[in-house]
């Protein structure tokens, strides 16, 4: 017997599980409700589904001749380094990657660097200058540069080109026709992909988790079915939630998730705990089912850590000394005026 799980949108609680018999009975008084069972990608539609009366999804149209369309391209990569990584990314001719702005390290000359609006996914497409715009617009808002570089082999053979992450951690190789076709990210975690992913917006919808989650009401999502390259903080680590599980985190160390899991955030137990714990007031909650992405050293920790060690900042001097003091520090160039 199939064990079926509901949420309605909107709602804080979830139905289930269910049999089959009395999950048709819930589709019929809640004809908006999200449906998940084992062995499904994520939460969809109850009534598009065949087992509540819906249609099966059509097959998707065969590429046109010639070429392919809204697919991403086929590219391969490796990730190097360990602590300062970053991405080499291998073309064929006519093959491109997209990346944020500043983040290229080396490029073959083979490699033509364009710079566009928006994920360049529209350059290929002929869209138009308002479809670029709001891509443009899209990516602003989840605080990423108005322009992307695009870049293409315009050569014979193969080409690389590589992109570095902007400070230690790890960068994460992912390919979205593996995880549903759709990621939710935190800002500014994109580094690069392969060209056609969509860089857009996701807004949260709970007042509290927006306020209080970390990443506020504004987070990054993914979308397409090709490679893209997800820049974290520190190490990471992987949790597979089953449906219901729930895991409490640090608001900073949420990177990614799948679509059908649920971001909320928690009060913190104890009033000691909650002004002592050094966690604040708040904790994420992520509630599956599906995949989770954590970081052990957020961005804003690192700068948090920096600047209370910089002397400008009020922070004691770490690290190398001087006997002179602040003297020292100008006369060796640690200082400037």
């Amino acid at each position: 017997m199939s064990q079926w799980y509901f949420h309605t949108p909107g709602q804080p609680d979830r139905v289930g599980p269910l049999g089959d018999d009395d999950a048709r009975r819930h589709v019929q008084l809640h004809r908006d409700a999200l449906a998940w069972r084992e062995g499904m990608q994520g939460w969809q539609p109850a009534v598009s589904l065949p087992e509540f009366g819906g249609q099966a999804a059509p097959p998707p149209m065969p590429p046109p001749v010639g070429g392919r369309r809204n697919r991403a391209d086929d590219i391969d990569f490796r990730i190097v380094g360990h602590e300062m990584q970053f991405v080499e990314i291998e073309l064929d001719p006519g093959e491109s990657a997209i990346a944020e702005a500043g983040a290229l390290m080396f490029k073959d000359a083979a490699v033509q660097m364009d710079t566009v609006f928006g994920d360049g996914r529209h350059e290929s497409q002929g869209a138009g200058f308002m479809d670029k715009l709001l891509s443009a617009g899209k990516r602003v808002i989840t605080g990423e540069s108005l322009f992307a570089t695009l870049y293409t082999h315009t050569g014979q053979g193969k080409a690389k080109v590589a992109f570095a992450a902007p400070y230690p951690g790890t960068v994460l190789p992912m390919k979205l026709d593996e995880h549903g076709g759709r990621l939710i990210c935190q800002k500014d975690s994109f580094l690069a992909g392969a060209r056609g992913v969509q860089v857009g917006v996701h807004f949260q919808r709970k007042v509290m988790t927006g306020l209080f989650g970390g990443e506020g009401f504004i987070m990054q999502k993914l979308e397409g079915d090709g490679w893209v390259f997800v820049h974290a903080g520190g190490c990471v680590v992987e949790r597979e939630l089953a449906a219901g599980e729930r895991i409490d985190v640090d608001t900073g160390c949420v990177v990614a998730y799948h679509a059908g899991v649920d971001m909320d955030v928690r009060r913190v137990a104890g009033l000691k705990s909650m002004f002592f714990g050094g966690e604040g007031v708040f904790l994420a909650t992520l509630t599956g089912p599906g995949k989770v992405w954590l970081q052990s050293l957020p961005f804003s920790r690192l700068a948090g850590r920096m600047f209370a060690a910089a002397p400008q900042g009020g922070g004691q001097s770490r690290g190398e000394g001087s006997v002179l003091g602040g003297l020292g520090r100008i006369l060796d160039g640690d200082n400037r005026f």
